[in-house]
């Protein structure tokens, strides 16, 4: 009897442990378990009101559930931003002209180490203030630079798909890094999503409409390889609308295009405020619950701004359904466990601490900024000799803030170009007080970003013969001007002559610089002139009055040092161009207009004062003549002899260009291939750039896409896009 009794409380024991889950570990807790089961589950156990909070990029903590506070909002452009010190490297328009794709993936490589240290600082002392110390980092941008006018194309790659695809995935994998144990390093995000650059007056209420052809042919394919080939794991939607739909509302861009066709299984972000942009600067929605609920129904997980708290009376008013909410916070809550961010440890938490700031880093921060800078013009003056006495002057002359650009982080060493200089021991004087423009000294320059300052025109005529005076004992004179990202970047509050919320109203040198280099190229003296900015500049007087112009960029906290180690020699210029340098504000066409025509080296049918894929050495480079090959796996690839034939070693890169002889409405010519050599004197070798599928993409009507597309195609190489200097080669492609 008492057997049978223990028996039955047994099964009784055994029934109660099957059928109540609860009492069992929950799934979401088992680390075992894939990230998407876990997030599946732990979803489950959430009320709609927890799900919601947890798609604001604030998210706060829900501790019933173990989730603790996450911020997603992190930048990371050219190094981690707004959170304390940091390797600051060059801005992504710098880096593009080193059109080296490895050395991308090296520095975000080191951004997401040194990002990982922080975040592991932060949560180690139980930091409850995350912003701008989380994982998800708002990187790369990847909109075309469709128009130098444009403020913020300094944050891209330049103006080519092709370049920017490259050099796009090069970041994303160095973000990401490998996947250790389920968990990545952090996760990048490809943005804005889709076509967007500028204006910035009037990005909250632009229709951005362009043909397919531009929409497929340059607008999307570096979004496209991205997602399809390194995996990025957001996209951010941005401001404007596309087609007459928000860009965050737009099912065709972001259903069936990003999700559908090409397979898109990550977060999508809204632009900070962007929903609220659905009503407020678009009117296209009436009010913020309607905008919440298009954003979800779209596919936005993850919202930066305060629409989505509206979704539960969303859906009450059956505008979107509870569903499309368990979808997108299962992706978001999947990401949370891809990063280990919801577990205690993970993978990546053993990264040296040191690494912060090291000295590898900031040896990487100045080879970047070496490969970066890009000889426009040199007369024979550059390199200078360290014995020669020299003067220096210009509103960015000792300037170091300057060079950190726009989404900065903060070094522990920077240095001006008057460092730089100073450093190599020469025999060098300053002449500070030239302004950037007419009404604004170099003192405006103390915000990271913004400057509140507006032009005074009943500031007193500027004396120009002060600084000629000055220049009396002095044959040479370095002239470091141009602007800085208080001038040009997002949204800005700037009200001058050239300038207008951000972007520019011309690409001329402002007026007071100008005349200043005038003056002192009438009165004899040689003139260098270092031109830092983030965008292309014309140049066409300056051209005639200068010895030498020298494009800086803004170069990270090495970029005194590196610009100095050009202009004396001790490292040969290789950056080269990765947009048009126009003559003058007549080559531009409507800013506006989102049209190709006209645009950028592709497109433009004029003579550019310097073009794309532009840039000098102090050695010469000989190409032969090229053929193509069968490589060891059976492939074609186009095989180039390239020799230094100078007299110092130095860098090249080499550039391939393709056209396609039938197709008199498509690019003149377009980038599908580039190498970095680096070679000494005398030195040859052989240049492989494959020729396959990918090479040959082509707009197809029929289709409406890119495919492969055979035909005869002509093959451009050389260092340039110039074609008065490119070599060409015929080539039939079948596939």
């Amino acid at each position: 009897m008492k057997t049978n009794i223990l028996l039955f409380i047994s099964a009784i024991l055994l029934s109660v442990s099957t059928l109540t889950p609860s009492l069992a570990q929950p799934i979401f807790t088992d680390a075992s378990r894939s990230n998407r089961e876990r997030a599946e589950d732990i979803v489950k156990h959430m009320t709609l009101r927890e799900k919601v909070s947890l798609m604001v990029y604030d998210s706060p903590a829900v501790e019933r559930l173990g989730i603790k506070k996450y911020n997603w909002w992190n930048e990371a452009l050219h190094g981690i931003a707004r959170n304390g010190n940091a390797t600051v490297f060059p801005m992504p328009i710098a880096m593009a002209s080193s059109f080296d794709a490895e050395l991308l993936e090296e520095v975000f490589t080191a951004t997401s180490d040194e990002g990982r240290i922080k975040w592991n600082i932060a949560r180690s002392s139980n930091d409850e203030n995350m912003w701008y110390k989380g994982l998800s980092y708002w990187t790369p941008n990847i909109n075309i630079f469709r128009d130098p006018r444009w403020g913020r194309g300094m944050e891209t790659y330049g103006e080519d798909p092709y370049l920017t695809s490259q050099l796009g995935m090069a970041v994303v994998r160095g973000l990401q890094g490998d996947n250790k144990d389920g968990v990545i390093k952090a996760l990048a995000c490809a943005k804005h999503y889709a076509i967007h650059s500028g204006p910035e007056s009037s990005r909250h209420s632009f229709d951005a409409v362009v043909s397919e052809r531009d929409l497929w042919e340059t607008y999307l394919p570096a979004f496209k390889d991205l997602i399809t080939k390194a995996d990025v794991k957001q996209v951010m939607f941005a401001y404007n609308r596309m087609f007459g739909v928000p860009a965050g509302a737009n099912e065709r861009f972001m259903r069936d295009i990003l999700e559908k066709e090409w397979g898109f299984k990550g977060v999508v972000v809204s632009d900070c405020w962007a929903v609220k942009d659905f009503y407020a600067g678009h009117k296209w929605s009436a009010n913020r619950v309607e905008a919440a609920a298009a954003a979800v129904k779209a596919g936005m997980d993850m919202e930066c701004g305060d629409a989505v708290p509206a979704i539960p009376e969303a859906i009450r008013q059956g505008l979107v359904t509870e569903e499309s909410v368990d979808e997108s916070i299962t992706r978001v809550m999947e990401y949370r466990y891809l990063l280990g961010e919801m577990d205690e440890t993970s993978p990546w938490d053993d990264i040296p601490h040191d690494k912060l700031c090291s000295k590898e880093h900031v040896d990487l921060a100045l080879e970047v900024a070496h490969k970066s800078i890009v000889l426009l013009e040199n007369k024979g003056i550059l390199p200078l000799k360290k014995s020669e006495k020299v003067l220096i002057m210009g509103p960015n002359a000792d300037q170091a803030r300057m060079m950190w650009g726009n989404y900065n982080g903060y070094p522990l060493n920077e240095s001006s170009l008057l460092d730089g200089i100073k450093a190599k021991g020469v025999d060098i004087n300053y002449v500070d007080g030239i302004p950037y423009v007419a009404g604004l000294t170099t003192t405006d320059v103390t915000g990271d970003v913004v400057m509140k300052a507006a032009f005074n025109p009943g500031n007193k005529e500027f004396d120009i013969e002060k600084y000629v005076a000055a220049a009396k004992d002095y044959k040479t004179v370095i002239f470091a001007g141009g602007l800085a990202s208080c001038l040009e970047g997002e949204q800005l509050e700037v009200s001058a002559p050239g300038f207008d919320g951000g972007d520019r109203t011309t690409l001329s040198l402002p007026d007071v610089q100008k005349r200043v280099i005038k003056a002192l190229h009438d009165a004899g003296k040689r003139v260098i002139l270092v031109n830092f900015s983030g965008s292309a500049m014309a140049f066409k007087d300056e051209a005639k009055w200068c010895e030498a112009i020298v494009q800086a960029w803004y170069l990270g906290q090495e970029g005194g040092k590196a610009i100095a180690d050009i202009i004396y020699g001790d490292v040969n210029p290789s950056g080269k161009l990765p947009l048009t340098f126009y003559a003058d504000d007549n080559q531009l066409v409507d800013f506006e207009d989102y049209s190709m025509k006209g645009r950028t080296y592709r497109y433009f049918e004029g003579k550019p004062l310097y073009p794309f894929g532009h840039g000098l050495s102090y050695t010469t480079f000989k190409f032969g003549k090229a053929h193509i090959a069968k490589t060891a796996n059976g492939d074609k690839a186009l095989v180039i002899n390239v020799r230094n034939t100078g007299k110092c070693g130095g860098e090249d890169v080499v550039q391939l260009y393709i056209s396609r002889s039938d197709d008199s409405e498509g690019p003149i010519k377009t980038l599908r291939g580039f190498k970095r050599v680096a070679l000494k004197a005398g030195e040859e070798t052989q240049v492989c750039i494959p020729l396959n599928d990918e090479t040959f993409l082509w707009w197809n009507p029929e289709s409406g896409r890119m495919n492969p597309m055979e035909g005869e195609y002509t093959l451009h190489y050389g260092n340039t896009s110039d074609s008065k200097s490119l070599k060409t080669i015929k080539y039939q492609f079948t596939k």
